[in-house]
């Protein structure tokens, strides 16, 4: 029998990009990024309207980009240190992630404290009311993906303690897989918070 006449086995991850956790990712992504257009036009519809003074944002926000920032850098060292089989590196990169961020989620709770200090509350104005519910909407998605970090935590420290399982994890297609799609997710949420901060900073100079 030749070569081509044989039977290939099926590798479920050789086409990433038709992979059903690809595709429920790529149409959530999709899907939030309608939801947060909509929300900004609906935010530049109503202050147009309603002739609403802008908002400024306390400077902690760019301070929370930046924590971001680093949280995204810590997940591509991660995904490096995965790929070179270096463990300690790969678990320390991903604990550097999610203390990152933890920091985040402190920080914003900060920054949402500075706003009601200020007198900025969701009662104020519909243009108080949009900003809550934007950034509140994404502190929610960075609290959802938490739980998959701490899978993959998990796994890294209590399924790599012997250079068998270490191989072993280390060569899983799936664990490749969904890290790379973590990744994805995690980008996203920092390309989201950039895109959310300078939507208000501009709006704040446009009076």
């Amino acid at each position: 029998m030749s070569n081509q006449e044989q039977e290939q086995p099926h590798n479920e991850y050789a086409y990433l990009a038709f992979h059903p956790k690809n595709v429920i990712l790529v149409l959530l992504l999709i899907g939030l990024s309608t939801i947060f257009i909509a929300l900004s036009l609906a935010y530049v519809y109503n202050r147009v309207n309603q002739n609403l003074p802008p908002l400024r944002l306390p400077i902690l926000f760019l301070f929370n980009t930046l924590i971001l920032l680093g949280s995204s850098a810590a997940m591509v060292w991660a995904k490096k240190s995965y790929l070179a089989d270096h463990t300690d590196n790969y678990q320390t990169a991903l604990w550097c992630t999610l203390g990152l961020s933890l920091l985040f989620m402190l920080a914003q709770a900060v920054a949402w404290y500075l706003l009601f200090s200020d007198g900025v509350l969701m009662s104020s104005d519909n243009s108080a009311g949009y900003l809550y519910v934007i950034s509140g909407l994404h502190f929610a998605h960075v609290i959802a993906g938490l739980p998959f970090l701490g899978y993959f935590i998990y796994q890294a420290r209590y399924r790599m303690k012997e250079p068998v399982s270490v191989l072993i994890y280390f060569s899983d297609p799936e664990k490749r897989l969904s890290l790379r799609l973590l990744g994805i997710y995690w980008h996203f949420l920092d390309v989201l918070w950039i895109y959310l901060v300078i939507f208000f900073y501009v709006n704040y100079f446009i009076r």
